[in-house]
């Protein structure tokens, strides 16, 4: 078993908010590996920037990064993926999932590997996930606490904000 990791784990060891050593603290000996999804999400990133620093940075972090083994998607990825989207369009999930995220959990479960994401709720209610959260590293909490859960996080957001009701007064006068 190994590591398949998100594309949010490498852009937050990119701007520096984690460390490589975080994550390898956190995936031990396991093998990481890389999905093409990752690199072209990745790419993107490099070719949309507009500073010819940040271009160099990204650059760099995925020359990096491409030293680790990357899975191939193929026919097996594939049905695999038509299982999930179909459970997840039965669910009423149809038409919100990401489809980057699908392909790369439909990798994940082919392969017998875990996923580690800071992203729970693009991946929580996959069957046959083995979904590793790891806290969101821009500021919030520090690697390695638990992730507070997405219900009771959003009370405090509403009231930061002044809540959606606010919100909607406001527009309404």
């Amino acid at each position: 078993m190994g590591y398949l990791i998100d594309t949010c784990i490498w852009v937050d060891v990119e701007r520096g908010a984690l460390s490589s050593a975080d994550v390898e603290n956190l995936t031990g000996k396991e093998q990481v590996y890389l999905s093409p999804v990752t690199i072209a999400e990745l790419e993107f990133g490099v070719v949309a920037s507009r500073r010819d620093d940040v271009k160099s940075r990204r650059r760099a972090a995925i020359d990096s990064l491409l030293k680790k083994p990357v899975l191939i998607i193929d026919a097996g990825t594939g049905r695999i993926f038509g299982h999930v989207a179909a459970h997840l369009a039965a669910r009423g999930r149809g038409k919100d999932f990401r489809v980057q995220d699908l392909w790369m959990a439909s990798q994940a479960i082919q392969h017998g590997h875990r996923l580690l994401t800071s992203n729970a709720k693009d991946f929580e209610d996959i069957p046959g996930l083995d979904l590793v959260v790891f806290p969101r590293a821009a500021g919030r909490q520090a690697p390695g606490q638990p992730r507070a859960s997405p219900r009771s996080r959003r009370p405090r957001e509403n009231a930061r904000r002044g809540g959606s009701r606010a919100r909607k007064r406001k527009r309404e006068a």
